[in-house]
């Protein structure tokens, strides 16, 4: 019988986790009968952005009554309640709010929403030195660290945009909370060895160690399986990130969304097989995925 093993340290973050409770707290007020409560706006519950990467996540919580819009969308809306997730949003997100009398319900992560605070307190005593974000141009929780500058930032993804800094102006380097330690400390060095004398440069590491630690983690959970089953969305970040270190650590590793994606054919010769995801993956996800494979199997 072949054995299967859930990642006990995958799944939902701190921050993942507390967005979808805010969320699921807003989103039972409604009556048992599935009607919104008398007064309320209907839907009960907007999202500004998918609150999670993982769409079987996001489908489940839009069956309760969850919306998903953009910023353009945010522009037309009045008088309603918007969540914000984890990731974050840049100042002028509030202001929008404001002016058209929304509701917040702010589930910022305690670990952006401090990073946020430290980028605009250098950016206010140092408006002519450069903020530094290794990140990842465009991601959500990247648009509101520069929103923090006024859109001054400069967002590096690799040692290659690090080489157009200014050198012989002062850095102030920071890190989206998702990246990769050992990659922040490539580009540490690199800046280190390039500044002019009369240049000031600090680094500040704000990378999450919750997200950091499942590296290795998840790196000795592949080593020790036949055959590794990676659930994620494809448009997490993260998710990416992981499922390379499986794959180089075990070269039957599958990146999947949902058990619909498994095939049989993986199975053959294998007796134990593990089964993983990212911090947007939830728990029951896993477990169906899990499920479909016991169900299949003699």
């Amino acid at each position: 019988m072949v054995q299967i093993e859930i990642d006990n340290g995958s799944g939902f973050c701190f921050g993942v986790t507390t967005a979808i409770k805010k969320a699921e707290e807003e989103l039972s007020k409604k009556d048992e009968s599935g009607r919104i409560e008398e007064g309320s706006p209907s839907p009960i519950l907007y999202c500004l952005g998918d609150i999670v990467h993982n769409g079987k996540e996001v489908e489940r919580l839009h069956e309760r009554g969850l919306v998903t819009i953009n910023h353009d969308d945010l522009k037309h809306l009045n008088g309603v309640k918007v969540l914000l997730r984890a990731h974050g949003e840049p100042p002028s997100t509030y202001e929008t709010a404001q002016q058209n009398k929304i509701e917040i319900i702010d589930a910022t992560c305690p670990v952006v929403l401090q990073l946020q605070r430290r980028i605009k307190r250098q950016f206010d005593s140092n408006p002519e030195g450069q903020i530094v974000i290794f990140g990842k141009n465009g991601h959500a929780e990247v648009l509101g660290l520069v929103g923090q500058t006024d859109g001054r930032a400069i967002v590096v993804e690799n040692l290659e945009d690090v080489r157009r800094l200014d050198f012989s102006r002062d850095i102030y380097l920071y890190s989206q909370t998702t990246k990769n330690l050992d990659e922040f400390h490539q580009i540490i060095h690199f800046i280190q060895t390039h500044m002019a004398p009369d240049a000031t440069f600090r680094s500040f590491d704000t990378i999450c160690r919750q997200v950091a630690n499942r590296m290795p983690a998840i790196a000795a959970f592949a080593e020790r399986h036949d055959l590794i089953l990676f659930v994620s969305g494809r448009k997490s970040s993260n998710g990416r990130v992981l499922f390379n270190e499986c794959l180089q650590r075990n070269p039957r590793s599958h990146h999947i969304e949902s058990p619909t994606e498994i095939d049989l054919s993986w199975l053959d010769g294998v007796q134990t097989i593990g089964i993983c995801g990212a911090t947007s993956t939830p728990k029951w996800l896993m477990e169906q995925c899990r499920d479909y494979i016991l169900s299949h199997v003699q």
